[in-house]
């Protein structure tokens, strides 16, 4: 059952974060993007359609945009015992092949999902250089069953305009995607796994 990303007030802080790497590197956090323009946070996993439809595109537009400042992480919250696709190890073999440049992170306690409202994955949040929230919506209007190629023009649009420092046009078409995978008893109120 799809879901459409939740509503979150624009211009609010990015929550703070450190976690694991999925390929066991190290740790990552919100302070190592302190110097970035723009910091896109995508909340994603291995196993799912929505994902797998625009993972390839991704990794082109996160290549891309990082050589005009963009920082990208990617964080996986989904319940690995449910999903053991999503487990580290599935995460890293999903890097390879949708060719992944920037930190993919494990929320295995799923808390870093919970500060950051995140509902689905994919899940898109754009902050600008003093990360504040300026864009919250879909990567662009392809589905896994139509015929529309992965192409990036909305999350591109969003982008450009954040760093020219303009001001991202609203409303902003939702993300749609699979509901984050939680653990029993760990999903946040109002929120049903699916």
């Amino acid at each position: 059952m799809a879901t459409d990303s939740a509503v979150t007030e624009l211009g609010s802080p990015a929550p703070d974060f450190t976690l694991p790497t999925a390929d066991g590197s190290g740790e990552v956090g919100l302070a190592d993007f302190a110097e970035a323009p723009a910091l896109l946070v995508v909340f994603l996993c291995s196993h799912c359609p929505y994902v797998k439809n625009l993972e390839g595109a991704l990794g082109e537009f996160a290549a891309e945009y990082a050589e005009k400042g963009l920082a990208v992480v990617g964080i996986s919250s989904n319940d690995a015992d449910t999903y053991p696709e999503d487990a580290p190890e599935g995460l890293v073999e999903q890097a390879l092949r949708a060719g992944f440049v920037f930190p993919y992170l494990y929320d295995e306690t799923q808390s870093v999902a919970k500060e950051f409202g995140a509902v689905c994955t994919p899940d898109f949040f754009l902050y600008d250089g003093g990360c504040r929230l300026v864009y919250r919506g879909q990567f662009d209007d392809s589905r896994p069953h139509d015929s529309l190629k992965p192409t990036g023009s909305s999350m591109r649009a969003a982008v450009d305009g954040v760093l020219r420092g303009e001001p991202v046009p609203v409303p902003h078409s939702p993300s749609v995607g699979c509901s984050i995978k939680w653990k029993p008893g760990n999903e946040p109120p109002g929120r049903l796994a699916f």
